[in-house]
């Protein structure tokens, strides 16, 4: 067989092939056609809200990065409004948490954004925004004056030095004499012979009425 020949035949097999109808319509079916209907609409993803939070949250602040450190530090970001280290009452001492105000709120998200989990002295410092729902409303009490720890020493010492009445000084000569008595009674039972000194001022002179001669 020559390759005229092959040719031939090729041509005649694909001749057939095109004159056969399709398996499809032998059957009956019906040519596929794009449906006409509604139009699925393709719901768009909501996006992020919008950020409106100032305040952040400062956790694991190291000793000694305190209130003038952190308003220097943060400067570089943009203008704070405010911020509060949580200080302990009676002592002063940091509790190592603390917030901040920023003005602008697309600087209060990069900040938690770029500084969460930033290493500073040995600390990882945690910050995450506070929504604004979540503020107190007594956060920024007294931020302005700064922190005065109460000096419990003054205060003692103005109770111990004031002046007395005769029922409070009649107590106080009470409680020492009951004292006294029970340290006597201690010596005497170890078998030591000693005469304890009497108490100077444990009796009390009543007080005394004075009358004036009406002229």
């Amino acid at each position: 067989m020559g390759l005229r020949e092959k040719k031939r035949n090729q041509r005649r097999v694909l001749a057939r092939r095109t004159a056969t109808p399709l398996s499809g319509e032998e059957k009956g079916f019906l040519p596929l056609e794009p449906r006409l209907g509604k139009k699925r609409v393709r719901k768009e993803e909501p996006g992020e809200p919008e950020n409106t939070s100032t305040v952040l949250y400062i956790g694991h602040i190291p000793h000694g990065f305190y209130e003038d450190q952190m308003q220097g530090f943060f400067q570089q970001f943009g203008t704070v409004k405010r911020l509060r280290i949580s200080r302990n009452r009676k002592t002063g001492k940091s509790k190592h948490y603390g917030f901040i105000e920023f003005e602008n709120p697309d600087v209060a998200k990069i900040v938690a954004d770029e500084m969460n989990n930033y290493l500073l002295f040995e600390h990882t410092l945690q910050i995450a925004l506070v929504p604004p729902e979540k503020v107190h409303p007594k956060l920024w009490k007294g931020v302005r004056r700064g922190f005065v720890p109460i000096d419990y020493v003054a205060i003692e010492r103005k109770r111990h030095n004031k002046d007395k009445t005769l029922a409070e000084h009649k107590k106080l000569v009470d409680r020492i004499i009951k004292r006294d008595e029970k340290r006597r009674k201690r010596i005497k039972a170890t078998g030591i012979d000693y005469e304890c000194p009497p108490l100077i001022g444990s009796v009390q002179l009543s007080a005394k009425k004075i009358k004036f001669d009406e002229d």
